[in-house]
């Protein structure tokens, strides 16, 4: 059987407690991206200055919605989340019956920001771990998640815009302004960026690894060298 799970992923679910509640409306509301219409959709909840605090992807099911987040910071994300809630009737919590899943290669569930990331899909807690070929493959097209890489950055310095993270049409959420504001403006002046480790700068580092010989670097935008960026990022 081909290794899917990734095991350092986890699900909490979002789901109403009375049949008027809208679980939507009320994610709708925090999140970078729209819920509302299809999903999954790849979002991120903000500081009030704008700053990632989680980054994960959101699936829809029936009445519920279902988060794909960092196992590690799932908990912190879920009582983040349960602090907006207020008397609203919404349960929030990890759903351990399910796990996320991946693989190479194109299919049905492709991943919301790229499609060459592959198939991405929620389902039981069973299998082989894939974590390190997913790391080397998401790497490998330029792509940063997770807190190592994208805590307390802004997020269109993330690469938000450009792989789908974020609706500049929605309305209001957590950190909105700061982040309208750079787009209109277009003022994002640093980025995320995947490189090689002997390039890397100490300075900007965010994160590294060795295995792959790979870094993650957040760079002044005049500062990154063309090989550097993927297909999909256009900095011209």
């Amino acid at each position: 059987m081909t290794a899917t799970r990734l095991t350092a992923r986890a699900v909490i679910r979002l789901s109403p407690s009375e049949p008027d509640e809208d679980v939507r409306a009320f994610l709708q509301g925090l999140v970078t991206n729209d819920v509302t219409g299809a999903l999954p959709a790849w979002a991120a909840l903000l500081s009030p200055q704008g700053k990632v605090l989680f980054d994960f992807i959101v699936h829809g099911d029936g009445a519920d919605l279902l988060i794909d987040c960092e196992a590690a910071h799932a908990d912190a994300l879920a009582r983040r989340l349960s602090l907006y809630r207020l008397r609203r009737k919404i349960a929030i919590a990890r759903d351990d019956s399910l796990a996320v899943h991946w693989q190479a290669g194109t299919g049905p569930a492709s991943d919301p920001r790229l499609p060459a990331l592959g198939q991405r899909w929620l389902g039981a807690p069973e299998g082989e771990a894939a974590d390190a070929a997913w790391l080397a493959h998401r790497l490998s097209h330029g792509v940063c998640e997770g807190a190592a890489e994208l805590a307390d950055l802004l997020w269109l310095e993330c690469n938000a815009a450009e792989l789908g993270g974020v609706s500049f049409t929605k309305g209001c959420y957590v950190g909105q302004e700061n982040t309208a504001r750079m787009n209109w403006r277009q003022k994002v002046n640093r980025r995320l960026v995947v490189l090689p480790l002997a390039a890397s700068d100490p300075a900007r580092q965010r994160t590294t690894y060795p295995e792959l010989g790979l870094a993650v670097d957040h760079r002044r935008v005049e500062d990154i060298a063309p090989e550097w960026l993927p297909e999909w990022l256009n900095l011209a």
